[in-house]
């Protein structure tokens, strides 16, 4: 096992075992650039458009939402987060200290097919990206093979990008905050300048439930990142400010999706066909001069490539603790040729897009929150991991438990599962108790599931939290050959 230091711009060689206390150098102030590269999606000016269109709200109130969404969902990435920093490995690898080295495969084998889903629609939209920039520049129409072509190249691109450690992404990411930042503004300048605010400002408003279920919709995006969190804190020293974790976390995704649903509620006032167009990128060269469309849509597609970068870098992680054998390269693709061909059958055969995703939305932050509650109640009782005993996964670990198991944290996490899947609703599908009731009215059972989960779990009897063997240097060389991987792998991999 490598004990080289990571220097900035390396590429990344470690796995999913512990970070050593004298590696972990990294800032809080670095996590800023990455959770604005997180939210780099023309999908947020789509869902700022059916705030208006589906929801009927007018400005002020697609405001609140849009402030609102961000330190809700954002708020929890940056909490989870915490453990990162606490305990120096990827999220799912610190999962295996609350469910068990074997109760792990259950949440940890859901969230990596959840990724799935996250990665075709942002496969999806970058294609999009592309097809809009050939239509303005050359006047090249889309068509079914010209749709592969494109979804396939952007699958090709993110595979590679993935292939880049957390130090690159993250000045990927600092650069492309940048690019985003200035570009926004001349969006917001046009927009100012040439929208009828009359229309804007009398539009009519929409219900307190309406406020309420778009905060919900919004903010289930952002529950997607929540377990993968300590993926990008693990590098930070036991003594960084977890407030600033947080802050940054909620700051980073804020200055982003506040600007982007605003104006997404704004174009769609004088365009309310945006919120269910076919694709969700094609509208930007309607409304926008081609001064502005053309880099616009470069720097969104260079957002979407960096996003689903940052997804398959954290699959990786999640396929190592599934035990798989094979180097985290071929892991990451299967994600990427399932994207693929779930993206195609989204391009040639969905009628709506934005049904589509908010459908999908729905049923993801259930999927994610089930392990969210669970690990954010552990969280209450438990400031540090033990190295030693997650990259064990045999008898001996600490994190064995009963035959492998934590009956507490599995329990919780199916009875929360399945009792938010029961609240929510959604184009896909709609849970027996998701009518009449304030919780399936408002579209919040990924709230629901993590309450649920999480109060279930605190009441539930426990394992005895062991204190770590070695804290501070675990023994690196005592990870299982199940998920090893030569150094050399490892340095091309960093999916």
């Amino acid at each position: 096992m490598s004990k080289t230091v990571e220097t900035e711009g390396a590429l990344e060689t470690r796995g999913i075992e512990q970070v050593p206390d004298r590696e972990r150098t990294a800032k809080t102030r670095e996590l800023f650039p990455t959770w604005v590269g997180a939210n780099i999606s023309v999908l947020l000016l789509t869902m700022g458009a059916s705030l208006v269109v589906a929801y009927h709200l007018d400005i002020w109130q697609a405001l609140v939402v849009a402030v609102a969404a961000p330190v809700v969902s954002y708020g929890l990435v940056g909490l989870i987060g915490i453990a990162g920093k606490r305990g120096g490995a990827p999220g799912m690898a610190l999962s295996r200290a609350v469910f068990g080295q074997r109760g792990n495969l259950l949440p940890g084998s859901l969230i990596w097919v959840a990724r799935w889903g996250w990665e075709t629609i942002n496969a999806v939209t970058g294609a999009y990206a592309m097809l809009t920039i050939l239509d303005i520049l050359f006047g090249i129409k889309a068509n079914s093979v010209l749709d592969m072509v494109t979804l396939l190249v952007f699958v090709v691109a993110t595979f590679a990008i993935s292939g880049l450690g957390i130090n690159a992404v993250q000045k990927c990411n600092k650069y492309a905050t940048y690019f985003f930042g200035v570009f926004s503004v001349l969006v917001l300048v046009y927009l100012v300048a040439n929208t009828n605010w009359s229309k804007v400002l009398h539009h009519g408003g929409g219900s307190t439930a309406a406020v309420i279920t778009g905060i919900g919709m919004i903010a289930a995006g952002g529950v997607s990142w929540i377990p993968t969190a300590p993926d990008f804190t693990r590098y930070l020293p036991r003594t960084a400010s977890s407030k600033a974790i947080v802050g940054t976390a909620v700051g980073g995704a804020g200055i982003v999706v506040l600007p982007m649903v605003l104006m997404g509620a704004v174009m769609a006032v004088s365009t309310p066909d945006l919120a269910s167009a076919t694709d969700p990128v094609s509208f930007l060269g309607e409304i926008l001069p081609t001064w502005i469309a053309v880099p616009y849509l470069f720097i969104a597609l260079i957002g979407m490539l960096l996003i689903n970068s940052m997804s398959m870098y954290s699959a990786g992680f999640t396929a190592q603790t599934l035990g798989f054998k094979v180097p985290r390269h071929w892991a990451v693709s299967v994600n990427a040729v399932i994207s693929l061909v779930f993206g195609g059958v989204l391009m040639l055969v969905a009628t709506s897009f934005m049904g589509s995703f908010i459908a999908f939305l729905s049923l993801l932050a259930v999927a994610f929150s089930a392990w969210v509650g669970v690990f954010g109640a552990d969280m209450l009782r438990r400031t540090e991991y033990d190295g030693r005993a997650m990259t064990d996964t045999t008898r001996t670990s600490a994190y064995w438990y009963r035959g492998g198991f934590s009956p507490a944290a599995v329990a919780a996490w199916a009875i929360g599962l399945v009792s938010g899947l029961m609240f929510t609703t959604s184009d896909w599908f709609t849970g027996p108790l998701a009518k009449n009731n304030v919780i399936g009215e408002y579209g919040l059972g990924w709230v629901a599931t993590i309450v649920i989960s999480g109060l279930l779990y605190l009441a539930l009897p426990k394992p005895a939290v062991t204190r770590p063997t070695e804290a501070t240097e675990p023994a690196e060389a005592t990870e299982p050959a199940e998920v090893a991987e030569p150094a050399e792998e490892r340095a091309t991999a960093g999916a």
